[in-house]
């Protein structure tokens, strides 16, 4: 029995349908792959970082972003606010953020922040815990006739300033904390870790 002369445009069909079959079955493949790369949500909720867009942010606007599952408060803070700090200095329990482990010594300032108008604070009262409020406001207030702006907690009335220090008399026994933070650029903050320059 003769032999039947191959076919070339059958050959190039097969050859071209495994090709399209192969490589649909690799992006298949490499897609679990490829999200493997990306940090779990165990892995956010633990501490990975947190890149965060702030370039809708406002003068005298807060953004929230979420970071080890307790909220992250970025206020970019007014001129106006900024220059009532120095003010404020001997209402406060700690003005010059001398408890360690509140904030990292990049941001253990006047402003408690890498740049003055950005603050970067974890929302949490160091009472018991409770979210506080943010007014900024420069007006006298029900807690306090004296108000320059600040965070107010209405759980027991512990009252912070535009840098998250805390009063005097206030139940809270220390400044809010400022938690690691690095600027990539101006519109781009990445919460959880260290300026590359503070990294051992």
């Amino acid at each position: 029995m003769a032999e039947q002369p191959a076919d070339p445009g059958r050959r190039r069909f097969l050859t071209a349908t495994t090709a399209v079959v192969g490589g649909v079955g690799v992006a298949f493949a490499a897609v679990p792959f490829i999200s493997a790369w990306k940090p779990s949500a165990r892995a956010v909720a633990a501490g990975a970082p947190v890149t965060v867009d702030i370039s809708k942010l406002e003068i005298g606007a807060q953004q929230i972003a979420t970071w080890r599952k307790r909220p992250v408060w970025i206020i970019r803070r007014t001129p106006a606010l900024l220059d009532a700090l120095p003010g404020e200095d001997s209402r406060l329990k700690d003005p010059d953020s001398a408890v360690i482990d509140q904030q990292p010594e990049y941001a253990k300032n006047e402003y408690r922040s890498i740049k003055p108008d950005v603050l970067v604070l974890i929302g949490s009262c160091t009472h018991l815990g409770c979210s506080p409020k943010f007014h900024p406001e420069m007006q006298p207030v029900a807690w306090d006739e004296n108000w320059k702006g600040g965070f107010f907690c209405p759980c027991h009335n512990s009252r912070f300033d535009m840098a998250g220090r805390v009063y005097e008399g206030s139940p809270a026994p220390t400044n809010l904390v400022v938690p690691p933070y690095r600027f990539v650029d101006d519109s781009t903050i990445v919460i959880g870790e260290d300026p590359e320059q503070e990294v051992a």
